[in-house]
């Protein structure tokens, strides 16, 4: 008579059978050296791609790629940022963060509904900036920050439609429509000219004295 053990295999009822529990944990220790030091690889495989892509890559291509579910590549990310490798996340995918030098570096104020952050995206990158980030402050968190990263028209429409028809909410919904944006640009005069396009649409914002 037998009954399956710990590790999934069959041993002798009443004693007896050490030598096939030994091999069953060999085998099972075996599997599970395999499985880390498969995850070990993809998560090297995931990061030279990052390196060399001149594009972002999407969790569910690489999850097609590698053939495991789309959560397990976003633990693979946060693993790889944990061991300080530098991935951002875009709308469009995952995406190594490249170097600001010679960027301007700018914050922008603004206020607007969450059916005008096109426009306003729009307006950023029309002007020659970059939104790397939106930032605001929660009443009981602090400071929560979304990376962004957009950088062009196709960037705006692919977190738009991300956006949109979803249940969830723009940050900037959690503080009736006053938010920051981290803003990367040629230079000073560049920033100063997507301050007033912004200013122009009504979106800077002005607080009321």
């Amino acid at each position: 008579m037998r009954k399956i053990n710990f590790f999934g295999f069959f041993e002798p009822v009443g004693g007896g059978g050490e030598k096939e529990i030994v091999i069953a944990r060999r085998l099972w220790y075996s599997k599970y050296e395999v499985q880390v030091m498969d995850g070990n690889r993809r998560r090297q495989q995931i990061s030279r791609e990052l390196e060399r892509a001149k594009a972002p890559v999407s969790a569910a291509a690489f999850a097609e790629k590698f053939g495991v579910s789309r959560q397990v590549i976003v633990g693979d990310i946060a693993l790889l940022r944990a061991e300080g490798h530098d991935i951002i996340a875009t709308a469009r995918g995952y995406m190594t963060q490249a170097p600001a030098a010679g960027k301007y570096v700018g914050t922008v104020v603004c206020k607007h509904s969450p059916e005008e952050t096109r426009a306003e995206l729009e307006a950023i990158v029309a002007a020659g900036g970059t939104v790397v980030e939106v930032i605001v402050s929660h009443r009981y968190y602090g400071d929560l920050t979304g990376q962004l990263n957009i950088a062009s028209v196709a960037d705006v429409d692919a977190f738009i439609q991300r956006t949109e028809g979803k249940s969830g909410h723009l940050l900037l919904e959690l503080t009736d429509g006053v938010h920051l944006h981290t803003v990367t640009c040629a230079g000073r005069a560049a920033f100063e000219g997507i301050e007033r396009r912004l200013a122009e649409l009504g979106y800077l914002y002005s607080p009321v004295d």
